[in-house]
């Protein structure tokens, strides 16, 4: 066996975790992506062939006609109509027909539908000249599929009879009456620009450096920068290598995203992580970096581009893989400016989206790539040195940290029978790894270890999600369902929406710090304000849909739902006590301020 082998295992290693198992799983009907992996099986229209609309005249009579493609159907209480003036949305009556009563496995209600065509009239009394119309409405397959809410505007002329449609909305109805971007409810991106997306993907990306879950891949690359501190070709190199890793990761996760998206799948930006067999095959991989720091095998370091290979073309492919290892971990995490630039790039075309994706890679990875760019700070670096050994054990720790976090989030996912799977896996790669023979190859050893390592993977696709009880009977917050939110906006109180997930590392710090605080639990019980959260640990459409209504393609998502029965306004994914105190005050009161803006 060839020391080339060797050092390349881990990396094989990793393939087979992320992409050997996607046809087993596919075959699950547990697994949380089995729609998304069978979509192409079942061949799922597009939105507007499934669902064709328009609008049109019959005589003085404006009409709404959908020809509904076969096996689909739509929901009747999602049709709704809006007519925009001055920037102010005006809900119209609509009289529709009866329908077919169906049980909706994705709302779990009996609700009404529609299937063939369905037509009905539009009352638009004391127009005259042109009227600016908002249609919405939302369907599915019969085959399992659920479309996103959709929107579409138009423009008609009662003088002549004309109906125009209007691609991307209507620009005087994204900013209604001079209200903050945080207040809007439809695409909450609509004002956004391309060079203002572009800048807001790149803030944010810097800004992930300083999120907790990246913490653990950066200290590994700074202590690789300091062994190739005497070299400013090969630091460089690395830096532009690690760049590249980045980048491309965050472009291939979004290209994968925006393909689900347009085959009608209700995700968004940090879905891989629902998957119970990703986040198994994370913690895997973790954990086999950490014993490679802590020197039980060459495997993690040589991943990392830490050790003797750091100088030639293996350590530049640790810095690619390092590069694209800090982007699966970080693209769960969300950072201020990052919602409203993900948010405008989802309803792009493929190039613009990919070009703010790309933004946010690069300005994640420019802080190191600046750094092997500057004599200056390098200098300040240690030498290298015996000390290097010490620090590489050391830093072992938060890989292991971080392998007990993503169990954490896999047993919220799986349950304690995913957790008993995962670390009986571990316990096979950790004698996997002890038994591997070297420095020279022995084929009973190597074999036995091969059958270990193979063994945690074939685990990997019996892994499957579990109902969560919800929260603890200390918690004030009710699980999120849109009925719910209705009730209590029905009954005239204030709402707060948390949509969050186990993975998400911002939601988590948010809920500690602030949402935990007795001084904000005590002032929900005090003003009588409805708690609902959301949990996305694993997919779930509503929330998805909600995220979708909101302009967000991943949490946190903040929704506050003044108590007049006004539109609710988006907190900052970074919140403040004392700012949300006010913002709470001031929904009881039946408004909203405008200090905080996301």
């Amino acid at each position: 066996m060839t020391k080339s082998f060797r050092n390349n295992f881990l990396v094989l290693l990793a393939i087979l975790l992320f992409a050997s198992g996607a046809k087993v799983l596919a075959q699950s009907p547990d697994n949380p992506f089995a729609s998304i992996v069978n979509t192409q099986d079942n061949a799922f229209l597009p939105v507007d062939e499934a669902y064709r609309q328009d609008l049109l005249f019959s005589g003085n009579q404006l009409s709404a006609i959908f020809e509904i493609a076969p096996e689909y159907y739509l929901y009747r209480d999602k049709l709704a109509l809006y007519r925009i003036e001055n920037g102010q949305k005006t809900e119209l009556p609509l009289h529709l027909p009866g329908g077919e009563v169906i049980w909706d496995d994705y709302f779990e209600k009996e609700t009404e539908v529609y299937r063939g065509q369905l037509e009905f009239a539009i009352a638009l009394e004391d127009a005259t000249g042109a009227a600016q119309l908002e249609l919405h409405y939302q369907g599915c397959a019969d085959a399992g599929l659920c479309y996103p809410p959709q929107t579409r505007h138009y423009t008609v002329n009662t003088s002549d009879g004309s109906i125009e449609a209007v691609e991307g909305g209507f620009s005087n109805a994204a900013n209604p009456s001079g209200s903050t971007p945080s207040q809007g409810t439809s695409t909450g991106s609509s004002s956004t620009t391309l060079p203002l997306a572009l800048l807001f993907a790149f803030a944010g990306g810097l800004l992930l450096n300083l999120m907790p879950c990246v913490f653990p891949v950066l200290s590994i690359k700074l202590l690789a920068v300091s062994q190739a501190a005497q070299d400013d070709s090969q630091r460089h190199h690395h830096g532009w290598a690690y760049t590249a890793g980045v980048i491309l990761s965050f472009v291939a996760i979004a290209a994968v995203m925006l393909a689900l998206r347009a085959g009608g799948e209700a995700i968004g930006w940090g879905f891989q992580l629902q998957s119970p067999w990703l986040v198994a095959g994370l913690a895997y991989l973790f954990f086999i970096m950490g014993l490679g720091l802590s020197g039980v095998t060459e495997f993690g370091a040589g991943l990392m581009g830490v050790g003797s290979n750091l100088n030639n073309s293996q350590g530049l492919r640790g810095s690619i893989a390092s590069g694209a290892l800090a982007t699966l971990v970080a693209s769960p995490c969300t950072a201020p400016l990052m919602g409203s630039a993900l948010g405008f790039a989802v309803t792009q075309p493929a190039a613009v989206a990919l070009s703010v994706f790309a933004a946010l890679g690069a300005g994640m990875a420019f802080p190191f790539l600046l750094l092997t760019y500057i004599p200056g700070l390098v200098k300040k670096l240690p030498q290298p040195g015996p000390w290097m050994d010490r620090l590489k054990q050391l830093l072992a720790f938060p890989m292991y940290l971080t392998a007990v976090w993503l169990l954490w989030v896999l047993g919220r996912q799986a349950g304690g029978d995913g957790i008993a799977l995962v670390l009986t896996g571990a316990v096979a790669i950790a004698f996997a790894l002890w038994l591997w023979p070297r420095p020279q190859w022995h084929w009973l050893r190597g074999t036995v270890a091969i059958a270990a390592l193979a063994f945690a993977v074939t685990l990997l696709p019996r892994l499957s999600t579990v109902t969560q009880v919800q929260q603890q009977a200390s918690d004030y917050w009710q699980p999120y369902s849109a009925e719910k939110l209705e009730a209590a906006r029905s009954e005239g109180r204030a709402v707060l929406a948390n949509m969050t997930a186990a993975w998400c590392i911002t939601c988590l710090a948010n809920e500690k710090v602030v949402l935990s605080s007795d001084a904000v639990s005590t002032a929900i019980e005090q003003l009588g304000i409805v708690a609902l959260k959301g949990d996305w640990t694993n997919q779930d459409p509503h929330i998805s849909a909600l995220l979708t209504k909101y302009g967000r393609t991943s949490v946190p998502l903040y929704l506050l739902y003044p108590a007049d029965g006004g539109e609710a306004k988006i907190l900052p994914q970074i919140l403040s006590r004392e700012d949300l105190l006010m913002e709470l005050e001031a929904a009881t009161e039946g408004g909203l301020s405008t200090s905080s803006v996301p």
